[in-house]
């Protein structure tokens, strides 16, 4: 048997810069163009990198798939959105090297339907088919002073409605969000 030396480790890479709309295909770049100029979408999906340095990406995303709103709902839709896709970078194989997750908006007549879907958790121990551990919020996470537990619960208070499919190994966490902020704290008054 002929014996082969080890190979050398890879040497650091240099650090670049690359514009993000260069990863972006030219088919989907006006998903991240902030504006409602094209025809409205009745879904609008997309792969991210499981990086959190992606994350101006996946706002530029939000804020273009709710372009056509308010301010306020704009920005609402953004932060619960951005919400989604920290937890999936945090919490899921989707935040380990090479990791993806996909974030599909979905427009309706009342309001929009984002859904994540990530790689499943890191740790997740295997469940019978006809089981389902759902997540819940923190119950102090609208606490300022919580460390963490703080994003489910304040998607559990500003969306209209939201949950996911209690799959660990292919985790999908969705909201709603009322064009009139319904049933949102958002919406009431000090």
């Amino acid at each position: 048997m002929l014996a082969t030396a080890p190979k050398p480790p890879m040497p650091p890479l240099p650090e670049v810069t690359v514009p993000l709309a260069e990863l972006v295909p030219p088919r989907c770049r006006h998903y991240f163009s902030g504006h409602s100029d094209r025809a409205h979408y009745r879904t609008r999906r997309y792969d991210f990198g499981g990086s959190a340095q992606y994350m101006p990406l996946v706002r530029a995303f939000l804020d273009t798939c709710a372009a056509d709103r308010d301010d306020d709902y704009r920005y609402l839709f953004t932060l619960l959105g951005s919400e989604l896709a920290n937890n999936a970078l945090r919490h899921s194989r989707s935040g380990q090297p090479f990791g993806v997750y996909t974030l599909t908006c979905q427009r309706t007549r009342l309001g929009l339907h984002l859904t994540c879907r990530d790689q499943g958790a890191r740790d997740s121990r295997p469940l019978a088919l006809d089981q389902r551990l759902h997540l819940r919020p923190s119950s102090g996470g609208l606490d300022l002073a919580a460390e963490s537990g703080r994003g489910l619960a304040m998607v559990n208070a500003l969306a209209t409605s939201w949950g996911d499919n209690g799959i660990p190994d292919y985790r999908q966490v969705w909201f709603f969000l009322a064009y009139d902020l319904t049933d949102s704290l958002w919406n009431t008054q000090p």
